[in-house]
């Protein structure tokens, strides 16, 4: 039976490395030894000038697989898959051609030739830069840069001269450890400068070439292998290279595997240095980028003007710019690396606060009307409460009272736990807002939970009588529901000041509403109204109240209330235009929620659970995660069979309710309606169940792949829960494939504070997934990491510094920040 042609066994190699999920396993060595060995095979049937450079590709993209993160895999396996098709087409007569060709000399392959360029030939491309293109020319004014070239390198989004400047490193591999050759160990990372004295070639039993050079210095000498078959064009006996690699030991030798190396000089790129790994994509060698990004760094990097002021560069020990950008991608060592990132790192938290520091003296700006307590105010308000409030509770709402006193607009984002008792604090500030004769409103993001705020404040302010006329305080709602007569009274309630409290949806600030004197505006969930939207409420403030009315041309007061608590350093970034309040302690007597970790086979177990609590009257949710994030949709096909299955055959006697993103609004709001009310018993659900929906019944939340989300948001689920009298309990069923997957695991079952839980989440899976990835609308951070407590609060410092100096940016010094920071916020950018 005749063997597969190469083309054939390579589809084969390409099929098997997909279905063992894209880890580099499909043959032994990798794809990258394999590339090797194949185009051997195949180089005797591409004849003609198109299969040679298709050919060319695919050996290239087989070589750089290893490097590509695991998420590019599976479109490069796929596109290799078409390319080998293509040259398939290409050498229809693959069996017939002879074999007589591999002995016909080549040229020495590109990737080879690139490792032999000097350091003279990085300076001389650096002068023909700077003459021939600016940083916003097309990458195809550089030297070996094509329209394929050029196409390859945009999918990284990389499309002029200037973008190769902040193309990153995302890891570094030192191979600055020069040693000689008498003191090299088994097991290290080394770089060696030596003489190639003797080199050897031979056939192994898989007919693969395998040469063995012999190495030496002036201390000894050491073998070293090399699979590549064109190795002996690279390699010239009697020259002096570096050569990079972990020192391995075959026979009781010492040897060097398959070593990276290039001609010694005084400036190598790839060895004998600190060498940058960059992010690649397919098609493109990391030799290749290298060389790149070094002649563009070389050519403009010190020619860059610099943002930060030569005083504060100074002051603070930072590098330049330009020698910031050069050591970033090729530190003389690791003090200059770190000294450069972190230069480079304040550079973008810097940019951050002056954007939002910017934001919180506009704000400051606006005249407000002063809202004061009086102590027996206070104290009917409270005497009206059936508890006593937390210490907590008592020193957030000194911070609000003493804000909403001032004549410029509070600003104060009020975070807690679920249950901490947020609400009563935000209606204290409420009724302060009537004591004075004025109006107070709350937003809230979806209708159901403004009903819910509704009917909640309605029965709390039915104790209170307004202090100035003694009628019963009137409490309306306004949601997009609301229509027709019901909505005109309302509106005009509110235009004559009968409405004290309005309670609705984004709908309450839509420019048909007006107030007679709107002082105060609680928002809840901070999710739904970042940055931005602040901004447009503080413009918009003071046209909420009516011309003609008392409060015309004031700005209310603002009190934004988040149940995510949030770590220090993001809400110094997320929330840096706002004061900041933390609620860090429940109310007493709230009884824990009864936290366990199970692995999927006791799925059974947890079922026959949820069928004894929902026997005895409680309710349950099941959640199901998304699919991978980077496609960002729901699994609702798996919401939608995993309902079918649990109402069919686990709980054929319960009502099980269904929800999912692809419902609309309308659609979601009477579902939880009916499972608030007790129409359902297991509500079946992906992660859109809304945070703060009351269902005080509920007593089980069972969360399927629980590895799947951070600890903020299996944290919010659990809050779903425990809010009646009974015993509640958090299921997650997970079986976590890494050691993060397991603390968090263990970190939610043994930790009830959402403070606690939230800083792990941050130092395990950075700002970037805090909120989840496509809803967090964090800015595209190069190198700062807003965990960095230390630096983001020194950019802080230094931010308030000057913009006490110079509020608008507009000293010489400052012009670079002004542009800089304009052009950072002017991106789709919402920090919440």
């Amino acid at each position: 039976m005749a063997s597969p042609n190469p083309l054939e066994q390579l589809s084969r190699v390409l099929d098997l490395e997909a279905q063992r999920g894209w880890k580099n396993d499909a043959v032994i060595g990798g794809l990258e030894e394999y590339a090797a060995r194949w185009r051997q095979q195949m180089t005797p049937y591409a004849q003609d000038k198109d299969s040679t450079q298709l050919l060319a590709q695919i050996v290239q993209m087989l070589t750089d697989y290893p490097l590509l993160p695991l998420d590019a895999r599976p479109s490069t396996i796929r596109h290799l898959q078409a390319s080998v098709a293509e040259l398939q087409k290409r050498t229809r007569s693959l069996g017939k051609k002879k074999a007589a060709r591999t002995g016909k000399k080549r040229g020495t392959p590109k990737s080879e030739r690139e490792g032999q360029t000097s350091g003279v030939g990085h300076r001389r491309s650096a002068r023909m830069l700077q003459q021939e293109s600016g940083l916003q020319a097309p990458l195809t004014t550089l030297p070996g840069v094509g329209p394929s070239m050029a196409k390859t390198l945009a999918r990284l989004n990389l499309h002029q001269v200037g973008d190769l400047l902040w193309h990153l490193p995302f890891r570094y591999q030192d191979y600055s450890n020069l040693r000689p050759i008498a003191q090299l160990r088994v097991g290290d990372e080394v770089t060696i400068r030596a003489t190639v004295r003797k080199m050897h070639s031979r056939r192994t039993k898989g007919r693969r070439k395998l040469t063995t050079a012999i190495l030496s210095d002036s201390t000894g000498s050491i073998r070293a292998t090399f699979w590549n078959p064109y190795i002996d064009r690279a390699l010239h006996i009697g020259q002096d290279y570096y050569f990079s690699g972990k020192v391995g030991s075959y026979m009781n030798q010492r040897v060097l595997e398959s070593p990276e190396f290039e001609p010694a000089s005084t400036d190598p790129t790839h060895t004998a240095r600190i060498v940058p790994i960059y992010p690649l994509t397919e098609g493109l060698a990391a030799r290749t980028l290298r060389k790149l990004i070094r002649r563009v760094v070389e050519a403009w990097a010190g020619r860059l003007p610099d943002p930060l002021p030569a005083e504060l560069r100074q002051r603070l020990n930072f590098p330049s710019l330009g020698a910031s950008l050069q050591q970033v991608h090729f530190p003389d060592d690791r003090d200059a690396l770190e000294r450069a990132r972190k230069r480079l790192a304040f550079d973008e938290l810097l940019i951050i606060q002056l954007g939002v520091l910017r934001q919180h003296r506009a704000w400051q700006s606006k005249p407000a009307q002063p809202l004061t307590l009086r102590d027996e105010d206070l104290q009917a308000f409270l005497d009206s409460l059936p508890f006593t409030l937390t210490r907590a509770q008592q020193r957030v709402l000194a911070d609000i009272r003493r804000d909403i006193a001032r004549d410029y607009p509070m600003t104060r984002l009020l975070q807690g736990d679920v249950g901490s008792g947020k609400t009563v604090v935000a209606a204290a500030a409420m009724w302060a807002a009537v004591c004075n004769g004025a109006q107070a409103a709350l937003m809230a993001p979806t209708e159901i939970l403004a009903e819910q705020h509704y009917r909640k404040l309605k029965a709390q302010f039915a104790q209170l009588l307004h202090p100035r006329t003694g009628w019963p305080l009137r409490v309306d709602l306004l949601t997009g529901s609301v229509t027709g007569k019901r909505r005109e009274a309302i509106l005009a309630a509110l235009l004559s000041g009968d409405v004290d409290i309005l309670i609705g949806t984004h709908a309450l600030i839509q420019e048909s509403v007006q107030f007679r004197d709107l002082a105060l505006i609680v928002v809840d969930e901070q999710h739904r109204f970042g940055v931005a939207q602040r901004a447009a409420l503080r413009e918009k403030g003071a046209t909420l109240n009516a011309p003609e009315r008392m409060g015309a041309n004031k700005t209310p007061h603002t009190l934004v209330m988040s149940a995510t608590p949030i770590p220090r350093t993001l809400a110094l970034t997320i929330y840096g235009d706002m004061d900041v309040s933390a609620i860090d302690e429940l109310p007493p007597g709230r009884r824990p929620i009864k936290t366990y970790w199970v692995k999927p086979e006791m799925r059974n177990r947890v079922y026959k659970f949820i069928a004894e609590q929902v026997a005895e009257g409680r309710q349950a949710f099941i959640i199901y995660p998304l699919v991978e994030e980077s496609e960002a949709l729901e699994d609702v096909g798996a919401a939608v069979a995993e309902h079918k299955r649990l109402s069919e055959k686990v709980f054929p006697q319960l009502r099980v309710a269904l929800l999912h993103g692809r419902l609309t609004g309308k659609e979601k709001d009477a579902i939880m309606r009916a499972f608030a009310a007790g129409e359902y018993d297991i509500l079946v659900s992906t992660a859109v169940v809304e945070v703060g929906i009351d269902v005080p019944n509920a007593s089980v939340m069972l969360i399927e792949n629980a590895e799947r989300f951070g600890l903020a948001q299996l944290h919010q689920f659990r809050g779903r829960v425990g809010r009646g009298p009974h015993q509640s309990y958090c299921i997650l069923i997970s079986e976590p494939k890494s050691d993060q997957g397991m603390m968090r695991m263990r970190a939610m079952e043994k930790s009830q504070d959402g403070f606690e839980l939230a800083e792990i989440d941050l130092r395990m899976r950075g700002p970037g997934e805090f909120f989840g990835t496509r809803q967090s609308g964090l800015p595209d951070l190069k190198l700062a990491r807003l965990s960095d407590a230390r630096l983001l609060e020194l950019a802080r410092r230094e931010a308030e510094t000057i913009l006490a100096a110079d509020p608008e940016l507009a000293h010489p010094e400052h012009q670079l920040l002004a542009q800089q920071t304009a052009a950072f916020w002017s991106q789709e950018i919402d920090l919440s």
